[in-house]
């Protein structure tokens, strides 16, 4: 358990990534109470310096030993390397928040969005994890409409930024979109097909039923977070040539009905949600705008038609504010409340 304190002393594991660099603005940001700020990686970027509190951080070498003294360890370095040190950093007595796949559907592991569930905090083991960055977003909306009026199915559609596979991805969209606006060869290495000028309905590795991981993750994480099994959920994938920000269409089915205002005043007074929504001005949300947004927005609010007691709705998040930094650093907050 965390030890209450004036100032903890935090490690960020993976902290010269796109999701590292990030979160460590955010501590800064919300002048979270940091001691001594521990930055990790691998030996391909030790001894990279970042910027702290108007101080240079010299970036170490991660191994199992790089957390004698940490209170709470931000893990945002991939499932490989939480698995290998993340139980590692639990066992010095930090609090690990991950933020990669290894531990979400582990039933001894929390996983959390503060405004959705933050209770569940209190039952971590030293771990907790931070769940996919298109949930996060997804179950901030479903929540509210969930406790109002019982969700059976939701049909969710992403459109996933390039910036949720990392540093690379983004290079390659940049440099397949120079290539062919001046009728160069494009060059496909981080993704299979090329992206500049295109959609790719694949996120991570296909499974046998078809779907693959990423949107299976969407499915069970969205009902754990919301600590409802009957909930059916299922999802398409799709990676665009957008650099930052995810969007998704949400078609949602409830057992009682909700007129779209009372879905639109649920929304609203929902915290971490703002609603953006009026169609007749060309007002929705849109992934250009919501760089460095903190919220997550809705709009396209209306009612489908062809089922009883259905919504349609289109959010857009900061895939590594809200979906990743933002939302590990919330939870930190949580512990230490």
């Amino acid at each position: 358990m965390l030890k209450k304190k004036n100032k903890y002393v935090v490690a960020v594991a993976g902290a010269t990534g796109i999701v590292g660099r990030e979160l460590v603005e955010i501590l800064e940001e919300r002048d979270f109470p940091v001691s001594d700020l521990v930055l990790l990686a691998s030996e391909r970027t030790e001894g990279e310096r970042l910027d702290f509190r108007g101080k240079k951080w010299t970036v170490r070498r991660l191994t199992k030993d790089s957390f004698k003294g940490v209170d709470i360890a931000l893990f945002c370095a991939g499932s490989e390397r939480s698995l290998e040190f993340a139980p590692a950093a639990a066992a010095s007595g930090a609090v690990v928040i991950d933020n990669s796949s290894a531990f979400r559907m582990d039933p001894k592991v929390p996983l959390v969005v503060p405004e959705v569930n933050g209770d569940a905090v209190e039952q971590h083991s030293g771990i907790i994890a931070n769940p996919n960055c298109s949930t996060i977003a997804l179950v901030l909306a479903l929540k509210p409409i969930h406790d109002a009026a019982k969700i059976k199915r939701v049909v969710v559609t992403t459109f996933q930024s390039v910036s949720g596979t990392g540093k690379k991805a983004m290079d390659e969209l940049a440099g397949q979109t120079v290539a062919l606006l001046n009728f160069a060869d494009v060059k496909t290495e981080v993704y299979p097909h090329q992206i500049a000028f295109n959609c790719i309905p694949h996120i991570d590795s296909f499974l046998e039923n078809g779907s693959t991981k990423e949107e299976m993750k969407m499915a069970n994480e969205t009902r754990k977070i919301l600590g409802d099994d009957s909930i059916g959920v299922t999802a398409t994938a799709v990676r665009v040539p957008v650099f930052r920000c995810h969007a998704e269409s949400v078609n949602i089915e409830t057992e009682k009905k909700l007129p779209v205002n009372e879905v639109r005043a649920l929304l609203a007074a929902a915290p971490g949600v703002v609603v953006f929504d009026d169609p007749s001005r060309n007002i929705y949300p849109l992934q250009i705008d919501m760089t460095g947004k903190d919220d997550i927005y809705v709009g396209r609010i209306r009612e489908d038609v062809t089922v009883s007691n259905g919504i349609n709705l289109w959010l857009v998040s900061d895939n590594l504010r809200k979906g990743a930094g933002l939302n590990a650093v919330q939870i930190a907050e949580h512990l230490v409340r």
